[in-house]
């Protein structure tokens, strides 16, 4: 066919297929060299250690990859602009497998490990984190769990395999998610966020119980205050707070701008996996994402999650199908939903969906029910993995070579394993006053299996505060202290467990170098005060070793609580012992109409604190103030009794100060023993660690090992017997030996003789039940069927079988029993306890 140009002439065909062919010439296409995946270096030797499920694939793992390979090209068409899905990576031996068979649920022994926080606690402590290389492309390896923590060493997508196979041992509903995070996420970067340890915890306000409304209660009284002066104050008062507020927000977002990471030129591109966790098992109430590099939760609105690619557990593989434009806000995970999510078998529990509601199905039910019981799905091959397996030791070890460290905003924590350190330190926290950590503010330390009892010590302004758990020999739980003076007669405030611990009823003893308070509770005499008054001691020339005289009390003051067995103007509220000035002063319990309450004050006389001494009384060393006017004063006699018995009080209540002074001393003289010793208590069932229980049970299996030798040596001793018979001597003379040697050698021979005989007696028994068979046989033979004779034949045969083989067995035994016997004889002559050798030595 010619082409007719507008001009009128003609042009060839073959002109314009030239200039095609020269244009399309023109274009040139640079191919862009393709990069082979790399496959780990594991010789052959390396597969010896590996089952054979790492090696080769089943049959039915062939057909699940199959599935996949038929999922992949359906996804890669119906989305050529999203990346590849993580679908089948190379295992340790360069065999492709399903991730989901990767997956291995497992419940391990640990109490810790039952809760989604262990769980995520220990995968992040246990394993090194290893970066994607490049941090936009998929892993092209995936290896099995037990590997990864054997190695201690891996990615994200293997902090993840392992991580969701706890937690689906657990009894959680979780699944690996492949997806997009940002650099701090993917680099498990934490310098910009708040130590957990530090994080405010969640108190659970508790709703006041509303009284029961009742019929008869007395109105309360009538509010006379101005509402509109309520209304207006709490207008202003509110105003206040939201102006306070805003300006707190303005600052929080002023610094968090200033604080803002870089851009990152790769935001949106960085591949990495994490843990998705749904609500509904395990009383979870909503879903939330695990950090698997951390072991931090995050709400699926976090903005440090950008989207998703697909998510997997042990039974199936879902692709996410939403749109991730505004990251995983506004994501659905409900993975029952086809429109969001596209599974890949439709076999799975989670992929069942509902039939809507139509009329015009009603009619179809049955045909529908037939139709799925006959259907058939293809499920999940069994997991190819080894079963998960953590030691105690490498349980207890957690962090690789026992100890981590992880930098947070102002803040650094430092893990360490137990009984890693001598003094039990597991956990170390220091804050800081600036971003660089340089200016330290407070140091948080954490102990575990110490013997002193120790579980935390405090470092801030000066300052150190220990607490103790119970089991303290004086029942201390809390010691606050300067780190610039920590002797005695010093700043500090002790605080003991009270309950049932002590029988003073001390809860706290609060000193400085001039005053001591201490405060009881459940006391029998109601005392919960005790404060004293300390003055200066005297300078004395003395040697530097000698200890000091103690310090003079001026003033002891005791505080009670009402004893309603007595009558308030009888009951003491507070009395004080002005030691400096010999002056007691009491006061009592205010009586219910009354505002003051009675006192009465004493001035003891010089020799009030002679032993046997008789003190003079006078009306001048009492001065009594009486609220009750009315009311009878009390006499002269009853006044003494009352100033004896406070004397007594007085040196009771000194006693005891000094005491409590000794009671500091010897605690600070104990914790520096125990701070020099730093003992940490180990288990009577910790066979490892306990060196006692360690030795005993070797020295129990060395006991059991020299018996079970012992009875193994008697078991083969063939003169064993005969020597019970002379009472197991510990020497043998010459003609024991002699006798030894022919009771042996007789006892072999009748034995020999005796099997002939027992062979030569069933040979016998054997003939003799055949020739009567034989002679039954011939008189009865014109009668006998067909099945009697084939009977009878069954029996000849099998007979004359058992007489040649006992035939056999006789002849046999009559060649070997020379041999045997003479084997004993020669080796009772080499045995050193028969030997002759040894009598002619003796001999000599």
């Amino acid at each position: 066919m010619d082409i007719i140009i507008e001009d009128g002439q003609e042009e060839s065909p073959d002109a314009d297929v030239e200039e095609l062919k020269e244009e399309l010439e023109a274009i040139q296409v640079t191919a862009e060299p393709i990069i082979e995946p790399t496959i780990p270096n594991i010789t052959k030797e390396d597969f010896s250690e590996y089952p054979e499920s790492y090696k080769d694939n089943t049959n039915k793992e062939k057909l699940i990859l199959a599935y996949v390979e038929n999922y992949r090209r359906q996804y890669v068409h119906l989305f050529r602009d999203r990346k590849p899905l993580f679908l089948n990576p190379l295992n340790e031996c360069g065999i492709e497998k399903f991730v989901c068979t990767t997956l291995r649920p497992t419940l391990l022994s640990y109490k810790a490990l039952y809760h989604w926080q262990g769980c995520a606690e220990f995968v992040a402590d246990y394993l090194t984190m290893k970066q994607l290389e490049p941090p936009q492309e998929l892993p092209m390896c995936l290896f099995s769990p037990s590997t990864i923590l054997k190695r201690q060493l891996g990615n994200c997508f293997d902090f993840s395999n392992i991580l969701c196979s706890l937690l689906l041992g657990a009894g959680y509903d979780a699944y690996v998610v492949s997806g997009y995070a940002t650099k701090e996420i993917c680099l498990a970067d934490e310098s910009r966020q708040i130590c957990p340890l530090l994080q405010p915890k969640k108190e659970v306000l508790k709703e006041a119980e509303k009284p029961e409304p009742r019929k008869y209660t007395v109105k309360p009284p009538r509010d006379l205050r101005s509402k509109f002066i309520i209304k207006m104050e709490a207008r202003r008062k509110k105003e206040a707070e939201e102006e306070e507020k805003k300006k707190q927000q303005e600052e929080e977002e002023r610094i968090a701008e200033l604080e803002k990471p870089p851009p990152d030129a790769l935001y949106g591109l960085r591949i990495h996996a994490w843990v998705l966790v749904r609500g509904g098992k395990r009383e979870v109430p909503e879903d939330f994402f695990i950090e698997p590099f951390t072991g931090q939760s995050y709400p699926p609105s976090s903005p440090s999650f950008l989207g998703i690619e697909s998510v997997w557990n042990s039974t199936n593989y879902w692709a996410n199908m939403q749109n991730c434009a505004s990251g995983c806000k506004d994501m659905s995970f409900d993975l029952m939903d086809t429109e969001k999510w596209e599974y890949m078998l439709a076999g799975s529990d989670q992929t069942q969906i509902e039939i809507p509601d139509a009329e015009e199905e009603l009619y179809d039910l049955d045909d529908d029910e037939k139709e799925n019981e006959d259907e058939k799905h293809l499920d999940m091959p069994a997991t190819w993995v080894l079963p998960i397996c953590v030691t105690k030791n490498q349980y207890e070890m957690r962090c690789p070579q026992g100890k981590k460290t992880t930098l947070y905003k102002k803040a650094k924590l430092e893990k360490y394993a137990n009984y890693l350190l001598k003094d039990g330190l597991v956990t170390r926290l220091s804050v800081y006053d600036n971003n660089e950590l340089t200016d330290l503010k407070r140091v948080q330390e954490s102990f575990e299996n110490r013997e002193d009892k120790l579980t935390t010590r405090v470092h801030q302004g000066g300052l150190i505060t220990e607490d103790f758990v119970e089991g303290r020999p004086r029942s201390l739980q809390q010691h606050v202290y300067k780190a610039s003076n920590p002797g005695p007669e010093a700043e500090r405030t002790m605080t003991f467990f009270h309950k049932k611990l002590r029988v003073d009823g001390l809860c706290k003893r609060e000193e400085t170098p001039t005053e001591m308070t201490e405060h009881f509770v459940n006391r029998d005499d109601f005392l919960f005060l005790r404060h004293v008054l300390f003055g200066k001691r005297q300078k004395k020339v003395a040697p530097a070793t000698a200890e000091g005289p103690p310090r003079p009390i001026l003033k002891i003051t005791e505080k009670f609580h009402r004893n309603d067995a007595l009558s308030a103007s009888k009951d003491v509220e507070e009395q004080i012992f002005i030691i400096h000035e010999d002056k007691i002063q009491i006061t009592y319990h205010r009586e219910d109409p009354n505002i003051t309450a009675s006192t009465r004050d004493f001035y003891k006389p010089p020799n009030a604190e002679e032993k046997g001494g008789s003190l003079q009384w006078s009306n001048d060393m009492t001065n009594t103030f009486q609220v009750n006017p009315h009311g009878s004063p009390a006499k002269n006699l009853a006044i003494y009794e009352n100033l004896l018995q406070l004397i007594q009080t007085e040196q009771k209540s000194i006693q005891a100060v000094r005491s409590s002074e000794e009671e500091v001393k010897e605690i600070l003289m104990d914790r520096q023993k125990e701070e020099l010793a730093s003992e940490l208590a180990i288990s009577v069932y910790d066979t490892e660690r306990n060196e006692k229980a360690k030795k005993h049970r070797k020295e129990l299996e060395r006991l059991a090992m020299e018996e079970k030798l012992r009875r193994q040596e008697m078991e083969m001793d063939y003169l064993a017997p005969f020597l019970a018979q002379i009472g197991n001597p510990d020497k043998i003379s010459k003609t024991q030996a002699f006798k030894l040697k022919e009771d042996c050698l007789a006892d072999l021979k009748q034995r020999l003789i005796d099997k002939a005989n027992l062979i030569q007696l069933r040979f016998e028994k054997e003939t003799s039940e055949l020739h009567k068979r034989q002679q039954d046989y011939q008189q009865k033979q014109v009668a006998m069927t067909k099945e009697d004779e084939e009977q009878y034949f069954n029996y000849c045969s099998e007979a004359m079988f058992r007489i040649h083989i006992l035939e056999l067995r006789l002849n046999r035994h009559k060649q070997m029993a020379p041999h045997k016997y003479m084997q004993l004889e020669q080796k009772l002559r080499q045995d050193p306890r028969l030997s002759e050798q040894r009598f002619v030595k003796i001999i000599i």
